[in-house]
């Protein structure tokens, strides 16, 4: 099972989402932006640091949101969602090729990996 940090980010009452390049895994998809934990790293401190090199901005974890478990036919994910707060920087995208701020009642209107669904419910 492969481990992964979300970010939910509300700012000015949006939510962030990033589109994965066209050449990842799940092209073109749209996510909560994170990233895989690396060995004797906790969940909060791939997300500082995932969250800094994706988006070139410091942000402070608020709390945990939720978790997700996916079945992708060549692997197994778990995806651990916190609420965070952007402390500072500009955004700046390195690993995707597009960003958005959207309200919740935009969710639905874009394409998501299958392990970030669960997340649009709550």
């Amino acid at each position: 099972m492969i481990l992964v940090t979300a970010a939910i980010l509300i700012h000015n009452n949006k939510l962030l989402i990033a589109q994965r390049k066209s050449t990842d895994i799940l092209a073109n998809k749209w996510e909560f932006p994170g990233g895989k934990i690396e060995v004797n790293e906790t969940p909060e401190d791939c997300l500082i640091r995932e969250i800094k090199e994706e988006f070139s901005i410091d942000i402070k974890i608020q709390s945990h949101f939720g978790n997700s478990v996916y079945k992708y036919p060549n692997f197994i994910i778990k995806l651990i969602a916190y609420r965070i707060l952007w402390i500072s920087g500009e955004i700046n995208i390195i690993d995707h090729q597009d960003y958005k701020w959207v309200s919740l009642n935009e969710l639905s209107k874009f394409n998501f990996a299958p392990a970030d669904i669960p997340f649009l419910k709550n």
